[in-house]
C-alpha cells in the first residue's frame, strides 16, 4: 500500500511533463529571427493554404531525457511527430506530401523554423521516416493546411 502512495504522485509528475504549453488560441504575431522579420498568416486565411518547397528534418534524439521546447512551450521529444514552419499560425495541422515518392503524413505544426534559406518546413525524425527522406535529409514536398487551432479554437 505504501508503494502505491509513492507511485501515484510520481506518475502524476511524469505525466504533467507531457502536457501542452498552456497557450490559449493561436500564435500568429509577427516576429524576427537573426534580423529577418516574419509575418505569419492569419488563422482564418490559413486553412487550404498550400506551399511547395524543400523539407528537412531536425534530430533531437540527444534530448531523450531532456525534451526541447516548441514555440508553443510544448515538450519536444525525440519520438514526437511534429513540424516547424516560419509563417503558419500555431498550432495547425498540415498534410505533407513527398513529391519524389508520393508518401504523405499529417502532422501538427507547433514550432517556428526552419531558419535556413530554401527550406519551408522542418519535421521530426518519425515524420521524415514516414515520408521516406530520413536518410537523405531533404526532400521536395507540398504542404497543405488542413486545420488551425486546437479544441474550441479549431478552424477547418
Amino acid at each position: 500500500m505504501r508503494g502505491r502512495r509513492l507511485l501515484v504522485p510520481l506518475l502524476g509528475l511524469l505525466l504533467a511533463g507531457c502536457g501542452g504549453g498552456g497557450y490559449e488560441g493561436y500564435k500568429w504575431r509577427p516576429y524576427s529571427v537573426r534580423g529577418v522579420h516574419y509575418e505569419p498568416i492569419h488563422p482564418k486565411s490559413a486553412v487550404g493554404f498550400t506551399e511547395t518547397g524543400t523539407a528537412s528534418h531536425f534530430d533531437e534524439s540527444w534530448l531523450f531525457f531532456f525534451p526541447g521546447k516548441s514555440a508553443l512551450g510544448e515538450n519536444q521529444w525525440s519520438w514526437s511527430r511534429a513540424a516547424a514552419h516560419k509563417t503558419l499560425p500555431l498550432p495547425c495541422r498540415v498534410r505533407i506530401t513527398n513529391l519524389r515518392n508520393g508518401r504523405t503524413a499529417t502532422v501538427r505544426v507547433n514550432d517556428r523554423g526552419p531558419f535556413i534559406p530554401g527550406r519551408i518546413i522542418d519535421v521530426t525524425p518519425p515524420v521524415a521516416k514516414q515520408l521516406g527522406f530520413y536518410e537523405a535529409g531533404l526532400a521536395p514536398v507540398r504542404v497543405e493546411v488542413l486545420s488551425v487551432g486546437d479544441g474550441r479554437h479549431k478552424i477547418r
